[in-house]
């Protein structure tokens, strides 16, 4: 896995998550649990407080004693340093404590905190830790209170807390790294099918495969692997369509190419039969150039135009153009509407319909833009001689070159044929009501 892997990354996520509730979880459980065995203690203390309390009291010589404790532990009050601890104090009458003190003494009755009983941790006889509890016991005939206190080692109890917490985090620890491994395993399975797709993206780079989408894919990466291969379609649609126009240029510029060396022979120099092949030449470079960056562009993302804005520079400069005929460009229609059409491509398209319009045109050209059903429908007309029926279904025909056609026909418009059908569009002639050529003109909005 790379630093930047989103397995590594999704895996220490949920390590930190799971490590932060299982912690969480954890020192609730050891809190509620410790909190429980310490209660559990302090009532055990406490019921051996009773117990000794029962039984203390002044001998007939004035001296405290304490009878028989009838409890579970009595028998460890008379083991030397055992941990069992009680001991007794009455104002102006003394202390006693028990034989497991010998010869040292539990802390002094806490006289502020009442009569109790009440239960704090001391430090004992060894320096172990104790748990004290102790109590007032006020006699019935009256005089000074008996104060009673009795303390146990801690030992045992905090062994089985530690333990608790050694058996705990333990568990916790295993839980949590399952947990996280199982969350990593699940991780690499559910990400295999992008490993797949890696591999296979490869393997179309490489020529080894033609598709990504091949087999089944998961609901969540189907539709990506389906853009992808649609892209890589396109790609190899628009370097298939390069060659293609290579080709077509090559083969279009052999026949000029050998006239013209034959007009050029030394011999008998023919140079407007050159002239004339060259400008047939670079017409032929110029079509196919257009015809194949439009082609390049066809199907693109953000190439976007606005017919009316691009007809209007368009206008200006036709009417400087042909000032000398006085020719009037009238522009009407939808100014907010845009077309998938690379601004240069439209501006080629329609320049070549306005300016074959004000070519033939005795006075008025006209242009309106519209939404036609899911597109823009476009309308050039002028008042010209127009073109016979016959004449416009020949030139709209595939492989019929305008230039070949009768006076008011150009390479303009088959050029403006071939990118309109790059684009999906559509190019239709007809008679205007002026009684020259009307040109309607389609576009898709998308």
């Amino acid at each position: 896995m790379r630093p930047r892997s989103l397995t590594l990354r999704l895996a220490l996520l949920s390590a930190a998550w799971v490590a932060l509730g299982l912690g969480v979880a954890g020192w609730l459980i050891l809190s509620i649990t410790s909190n429980h065995m310490l209660r559990s203690f302090d009532g055990r203390l406490l019921n051996l407080l009773d117990a000794v309390a029962g039984v203390a009291g002044m001998g007939p010589g004035g001296q405290l004693s304490v009878g028989t404790v009838r409890a579970l532990s009595a028998t460890n009050f008379a083991q030397p340093l055992s941990g069992y601890y009680w001991q007794l104090a009455a104002p102006g009458a003394g202390s006693a404590t028990s034989r497991s003190l010998w010869d040292s003494r539990l802390p002094p009755y806490d006289l502020a905190a009442g009569n109790g009983p009440h239960v704090r941790d001391v430090a004992g006889p060894r320096g172990e830790r104790l748990r004290l509890s102790e109590r007032a016991v006020v006699p019935v005939e009256g005089g000074p209170p008996l104060l009673v206190q009795v303390a146990i080692a801690r030992e045992e109890l905090d062994g089985e807390i530690g333990r608790l917490r050694l058996l705990v985090g333990g568990t916790f620890a295993l839980l949590g790294l399952g947990l996280v491994l199982g969350t990593v395993a699940l991780l690499v399975f559910g990400l295999a099918p992008l490993r797949r797709a890696r591999r296979s993206l490869a393997e179309v780079r490489a020529g080894e495969r033609e598709r990504l989408a091949a087999g089944p894919a998961p609901a969540e990466i189907a539709p990506l692997l389906e853009e992808i291969d649609a892209l890589v379609a396109q790609n190899r649609a628009t370097v298939d369509r390069a060659r293609a126009h290579v080709g077509n240029l090559a083969h279009a510029l052999k026949t000029p190419i050998a006239v013209q060396r034959a007009a050029l022979a030394p011999e008998a120099p023919d140079l407007p039969l050159a002239q004339a092949q060259n400008a047939a030449m670079e017409r032929l470079v110029q079509h196919h150039l257009v015809r194949a960056r439009a082609a390049a562009l066809a199907g693109s993302a953000a190439t976007e135009a606005v017919p009316m804005a691009v007809a209007g520079e368009i206008a200006r400069v036709l009417r400087r153009l042909f000032a000398g005929k006085g020719i009037e460009i009238a522009l009407a229609g939808d100014a907010s509407v845009r077309v998938p059409v690379d601004q240069q491509d439209l501006a080629e398209m329609l320049g070549n319909l306005l300016e074959n319009a004000c070519k033939w045109a005795r006075r008025r050209v006209s242009l309106n833009v519209a939404r036609d059903g899911g597109g823009v429908m476009l309308r050039i007309a002028d008042d010209g001689p127009g073109l016979p029926e016959a004449a416009r279904e020949a030139v709209l025909a595939r492989g019929i070159r305008l230039d070949e056609m009768a006076p008011g026909s150009g390479l303009g418009l088959a050029i403006v044929r071939d990118l309109a059908e790059l684009y999906r569009g559509r190019l239709a002639l007809d008679r205007a009501p002026e009684g020259g050529l009307l040109v309607r003109f389609w576009l898709p909005l998308r």
